[in-house]
C-alpha cells in the first residue's frame, strides 16, 4: 500500500517519491502528502514536477486497493523520481472546514445527543445532517454560539492509531448513523479534539480549533422526519 503522508502530517506540502506504477486511472505513487477523496473530504490538487517538467493532479482518488494521482499530461514513466507540491491554500481551508464539522458534530452530539446521518464539505463551507425529530427556532443560533466557544477554547488536536479491536471498546467513538469503516481496516486512525470530540477519521485536520476562524451556520432545514440539516461557512 502506498505510504499515506497525510495520515502521518497534515501539514506536509511537499515530497519526494518514486513513480511505481501507471495505470489508466492515473499515476501511483511510492508515498503521497495528496489526499484521496473519501468520507466526505475532496481530493487535494498540486504538481508533479520531473525532469524539470510540471504535470498538473487535478483528482486523486482509491482504486483497486491503491491511490492513483491522475495527471493531466504525458510525459511520466514508472521509476521516474518526483518531486511534489500540494495546492496549499485548498489543503488548509478543508483542514479547517474537515475540523469545523467536526467541533459541530461534538456539540450536536454532546448538547443534543444526535447521530450524524450524512456530511459533504468544500473549501470554507460544508453541511452536515443529524438524526434529530425537530429543531427550535433558535437551535441553529444556539448551535452557532456553541460551537465557536469551543473554537476559541483552542482544542490541541491529537492523532493516534489504535487496533481496531480496541479502538472500537472506547464509548461513541462512531457518531454516524450507519458503521462505515471497511471491515478490514485492522487500525483505526483517530481524532481526538481534546475535552470535546473523539472520532474514527481519516481525513486531514489542523493543529487547534482556533485555527479554523469563526464558522457561520448559513442554513438549516429539515431533510426528512427525523434528518435535519446544517449548513456551515467558515471566515477565511
Amino acid at each position: 500500500m502506498v505510504k499515506q503522508l497525510y495520515h502521518i502530517d497534515s501539514y506536509i506540502k511537499e515530497f519526494d517519491a518514486v513513480i511505481e506504477n501507471i495505470l489508466p486511472e492515473g499515476v501511483v505513487l511510492d508515498q503521497t502528502a495528496f489526499y484521496p477523496s473519501g468520507g466526505g473530504q475532496p481530493c487535494d490538487y498540486g504538481l508533479l514536477i520531473s525532469d524539470g517538467n510540471e504535470y498538473k493532479v487535478d483528482k486523486v482518488q482509491y482504486f483497486e486497493g491503491t491511490i492513483v494521482h491522475k495527471v493531466l499530461s504525458d510525459g511520466l514513466k514508472i521509476g521516474d523520481r518526483i518531486n511534489a507540491t500540494i495546492d496549499w491554500d485548498r489543503r488548509y481551508k478543508l483542514m479547517r472546514t474537515h475540523t469545523a464539522l467536526h467541533i459541530l458534530c461534538g456539540v450536536v452530539w454532546r448538547d443534543f445527543g444526535a447521530l450524524v446521518t450524512g456530511g459533504n464539505m468544500e473549501p470554507l463551507k460544508a453541511r452536515m445532517d443529524f438524526e434529530l425529530e425537530s429543531m427550535s427556532v433558535d437551535f441553529a443560533e444556539k448551535v452557532e454560539e456553541k460551537i465557536n466557544e469551543e473554537v476559541l477554547k483552542d482544542h490541541k488536536i491529537d492523532i493516534n492509531m489504535l487496533p481496531r479491536e480496541e479502538a472500537l471498546k472506547i464509548p461513541d467513538l462512531i457518531r454516524t448513523k450507519i458503521d462505515l469503516l471497511p471491515k478490514h481496516i485492522s487500525e483505526l486512525r483517530i481524532v481526538d479534539i481534546t475535552s470535546l470530540d473523539l472520532q474514527a477519521d481519516g481525513g486531514t485536520h489542523v493543529y487547534s480549533t482556533k485555527e479554523v476562524g469563526h464558522i457561520t451556520v448559513v442554513g438549516h432545514e429539515s431533510k426528512g422526519k427525523i434528518n435535519k440539516r446544517l449548513r456551515i461557512q467558515i471566515e477565511d
